[in-house]
């Protein structure tokens, strides 16, 4: 089968998929240094600053630990532990992020 360039039609294995690219200025980790964020990975719930990101890692400081975030439509967290340091987090092991609440 050809295409309206009168190309040969590409053959498909499996399903189709239709893709949406678009770049984006100012979106992702970098749009929120500076901001109070919480970032979600696979063991812990990191809550501060955002300080650094690089390619590899994001540098957290006034950094705590959530270990009860509570009803996320109240102010505040149930258990939070605050480390008396700054962490860095290495950017593959994050789930998701968001500013804090």
């Amino acid at each position: 089968m050809k295409n309206k360039e009168n190309n040969p039609e590409p053959k498909s294995k499996g399903n189709n998929m239709k893709k949406i690219v678009e770049e984006v200025q100012g979106e992702g980790l970098e749009s929120l240094l500076g901001e109070n964020v919480e970032v979600l990975c696979f063991k812990y719930i990191y809550h501060g600053k955002l300080s650094g990101v690089n390619e590899k890692d994001i540098l957290i400081t006034d950094a705590s630990i959530i270990f009860d975030t509570g009803p996320y439509d109240k102010e505040g967290y149930a258990d939070i532990e605050k480390l008396n340091r700054d962490v860095y987090v290495r950017i593959d092991s994050i789930e998701s992020y968001s500013l804090a609440k």
